[in-house]
């Protein structure tokens, strides 16, 4: 955070004579009624259809208190930079901003975050969400972030490239079971059984989290190298060394050159939390009707099948000047039994309410039952109590940056140290700060 303390030290000054308090205006529609303006900022092209989708919803619903989203789509640094910033500086927040979770630390230290608590608009149906997905953006027993999902982490596999090889999906059971099938894949197809990200931490993070480990014990000190952070490693450093798996293009999940590389049937298989889903749809398209979402294989029979992971907390900042309404309007697009269910249609997302999973809506024909097929949430229903929580302490976002920069790409990026080399170094500075 020292290069952020920087920023901030630099642009405060020019910031707050710069800053003009965007939300808040009301205005009168055509029909006489009253229409608030709130501005949301986001990072992610998708949230943004999905929270004017709820605007719809809501105006529905209340037509005395009508609400229109002024909505900025912001590149994931710059949009987390400037809110904080704004924060800092007191003015220039929006009403509503979402916070990726990896970054939603640094906007609780000190004694009086610049977030408001959702606790009073959440309590009526607080025990229909999946606890840890609220405990993520709380401190003190307040609650200031919604997320859009529980981040169950699953196997996509490409039936197609599996048949050809001969491999019956649901025989891979153990982890040692998908190695050796991805031996037969590369043997009767030439094509690796996966890819594994040298720049990111979605490769990794489940498969310790499903084993019960993390990046930080629950005091919040860093645990990176303990035993089976670094076994998991070997493990994946052992298939990258065989030739069963390869880094994904441009080394990570998330662009063009590895959506192309899939898109075209680059590789056999793929693990991703199910938020991934809404990526296939978007830029694989190739690939539709060809991909099955199973369970994650387990380090041990019995073992858990998946892990939550990754995250988007949506905020209200305390800058509103409509903060009751902006608050129930969040409430409402996240937190509400439709709500929910719309994260699902819209999002192709796993809803935070547990409630829902077994709702017939969920299995109402979408663009993501045409594009995998029907049972994705009968499976997901068979795993939901083995989808463990993580630690999300103030040293987390510094975690994931180290994890990234000095493990991944170290280890399986341009393999310059082993992996009990790399954890044991990344574990020593991430608790030096």
């Amino acid at each position: 955070m020292k290069y952020l303390s920087k920023i901030l030290a630099v642009t405060m000054m020019f910031f707050i004579a710069a800053a003009v308090f965007a939300g808040g205006a009301t205005d009168q529609s055509a029909s006489g009624d009253k229409v608030t303006t709130l501005t949301f900022w986001t990072f992610q092209e998708l949230h943004s259809a999905f929270m004017l989708d709820a605007v719809e919803s809501w105006n529905k619903l209340h037509p005395a208190e009508k609400v229109t989203l002024k909505v900025d789509v912001l590149p994931y640094d710059e949009m987390h930079n400037k809110l904080l910033i704004s924060l800092q500086a007191g003015t220039g927040a929006p009403d509503i901003s979402d916070i990726e979770i990896s970054r939603f630390a640094n906007y609780l230290k000190g004694k009086n975050p610049g977030l408001a608590p959702l606790n009073d608009v959440l309590a009526a149906d607080l025990d229909k969400f999946v606890r840890g997905r609220l405990d993520n953006y709380a401190k003190d027993g307040k609650f200031y972030g919604l997320d859009y999902h529980v981040g169950a982490s699953v196997m996509y596999y490409n039936k197609e490239i599996m048949d050809q090889a001969g491999v019956d999906i649901d025989s891979i059971i153990t982890w040692d079971d998908y190695f050796e099938a991805g031996k037969k894949v590369v043997a009767k197809t030439g094509k690796p059984m996966s890819t594994i990200e040298s720049t990111e931490h979605w490769s990794y993070y489940p498969l310790i989290s499903q084993q019960g480990s993390d990046f930080l014990d629950k005091n919040g000190n860093g645990v990176l190298d303990n035993d089976i952070n670094v076994k998991t490693l070997e493990f994946l450093k052992k298939m990258l060394d065989a030739n069963v798996v390869i880094t994904a293009p441009a080394g990570f999940h998330h662009s063009e050159e590895y959506w192309s590389f899939m898109n075209n049937s680059g590789a056999a298989s793929l693990w991703m939390p199910l938020w991934y889903m809404g990526r296939f749809t978007s830029y694989m398209p190739k690939l539709k009707g060809k991909i099955v979402v199973r369970p994650l294989p387990v380090w041990k029979k019995g073992g858990s099948r998946s892990a939550g992971m990754g995250g988007t907390g949506t905020a209200v900042t305390n800058q509103s000047k409509n903060l009751d309404l902006a608050k129930r309007f969040l409430a409402y697009a996240k937190g509400s039994k439709e709500g929910s269910i719309k994260t699902w249609t819209v999002l192709g997302f796993d809803p935070i309410r547990w409630d829902v999973w077994s709702d017939p809506a969920m299995k109402a024909p979408n663009i993501y039952t045409d594009y995998f097929g029907n049972g994705v949430f009968d499976m997901l229903v068979s795993i939901k109590d083995e989808i463990g929580g993580i630690n999300v302490g103030e040293k987390y976002p510094e975690a994931v940056s180290i994890v990234q920069r000095n493990v991944m790409f170290k280890v399986l990026g341009e393999k310059s140290a082993t992996p009990k080399e790399a954890l044991s170094a990344a574990n020593k500075l991430l608790n030096s700060r």
